[in-house]
């Protein structure tokens, strides 16, 4: 029974989506639940898996194409094995024995596309791997394998071997690479220059003094990961209770433009910037008010996770009233983050360094850290911006109002 293999359904916020990585060919066999394609959206990655076993007949839209949502992408043929499916073409079937070996087009003879896009990818020769497909393919299998061996191998040989690998490039010449843009880098590229265009965006700065954070987090952090089954405690659930509580008085921050209109939510989703692979995330902490240290450092740990195995939702980046981003975490000392419409503010974080600082007439040593809110000055005067970054900067120095709720 001939199964067609369709497009998921996309949320109203994508329209469409494009051809990522086909994990099976036409001709080889494929299991229930097994993962068929990744289409990519300007969001995620959306990954289609086999409705039953079978065999894949037919690949109807090629790697890069655009589909939309339900569009026909290929078919499988239920109950089928390999052996059965028509894996090659007529005219290879009835091509003399010497043709078996690879034809003039070289790699395109003996390798599947995604195979050929992962050696690209990753500087791998597909002629040192040996396929293991049929008729001799390189599958993208045996270029993972070949990867791993390739990490594995011992520091002493990597040398020889990317010499050995490396193309022979006369003196003077200069070499490019060409790759398409991501949906998603495009797509954040969009958003970044509307929110430039769109908004009286500024940037308002001060610094925080981490020292009682950081003794805080030093004397609990052992007991903090035992009591609460492993979640470490860092220093952006600080920074996310704080936030929220400045929300609280200034709720202008948390609001938004829709139209001549202005939306206050009574309710704070705090998004946390996650850098991936594919480009910048921003997944959402629904109701942060609500969430303790921990839950928050639980949940941002998850998202991370799954930023990184690309397993993140368009419904846990939906949304978000404010943003935080911390680019400390790379070693950034001072930025201006761009707001994320249709938010009215973001606060960057930076790094902590070790500075002089004049304290009651004595020149001391403290961990100091840059912060940085830009906001939308249609919304948010600067007495609002000013007041709302100083009130973090308080809460932040003294953690003991946190819990004070003062």
């Amino acid at each position: 029974m001939a199964i067609e293999i369709k497009a998921p359904q996309f949320p109203e916020s994508v329209a469409d989506g494009t051809v990522a990585t086909w994990h099976k060919q036409p001709g080889e066999a494929v299991k229930r639940d097994e993962l068929i394609v990744d289409i990519e959206t300007d969001k995620v990655v959306m990954e289609v898996l086999a409705e039953a076993d079978g065999v894949l007949t037919e690949i109807v839209k090629n790697e890069g194409d655009t589909v939309l949502s339900g569009e026909l992408l290929g078919k499988l043929e239920a109950g089928a094995t390999a052996s059965a499916a028509p894996a090659a073409a007529p005219a290879e079937t009835s091509a003399p024995a010497s043709a078996s070996a690879p034809a003039a087009g070289g790699e395109d003879a003996i390798l599947a596309p995604a195979a050929r896009k992962l050696a690209e990818e990753n500087g791998i020769d597909p002629n040192s791997v040996k396929g293991t497909g049929k008729d001799g393919r390189v599958t993208k299998e045996d270029l993972v394998a070949a990867i791993e061996a390739k990490k594995s191998a011992p520091a002493a040989a990597k040398p020889a071997a990317s010499a050995a690998a490396a193309p022979v490039v006369a003196a003077g010449d200069r070499t490019e690479k060409r790759v398409p843009m991501t949906r998603l880098r495009a797509k954040v590229a969009e958003r970044l220059v509307e929110a430039q265009s769109n908004m009286a965006m500024l940037t308002t700065f001060n610094e925080v003094d981490m020292t009682e954070v950081m003794a805080l987090r030093s004397k609990y952090k052992d007991l903090f990961e035992k009591t609460h089954n492993g979640v470490r405690l860092g220093f952006m659930s600080f920074f996310v209770k704080a936030s929220v509580e400045a929300l609280k008085r200034f709720p202008a921050v948390n609001a938004s433009i829709d139209g001549t209109d202005i939306v206050y939510h009574g309710y704070q989703d705090i998004g946390v910037a996650v850098s991936s692979d594919r480009g910048l995330v921003v997944p959402v902490l629904r109701n942060a008010e609500l969430m303790s240290l921990a839950e928050v450092e639980s949940g941002i740990a998850t998202f991370g996770k799954k930023a990184r195995d690309g397993k993140l939702s368009i419904d846990e980046m939906t949304g978000g009233t404010f943003t935080i981003t911390n680019g400390g975490t790379f070693g950034s000392m001072m930025s201006t983050p761009i707001v994320n419409p249709p938010q009215a503010a973001i606060l960057g974080m930076h790094n902590i360094l070790q500075r002089p600082m004049a304290i009651n007439g004595q020149v001391v040593i403290r961990p100091m850290m840059y912060l940085a809110l830009s906001y939308d000055h249609r919304l948010i005067d600067g007495k609002e911006a000013v007041s709302f970054l100083v009130t973090i900067k308080n809460l932040l120095e003294d953690p003991a109002r946190l819990l004070l709720d003062i």
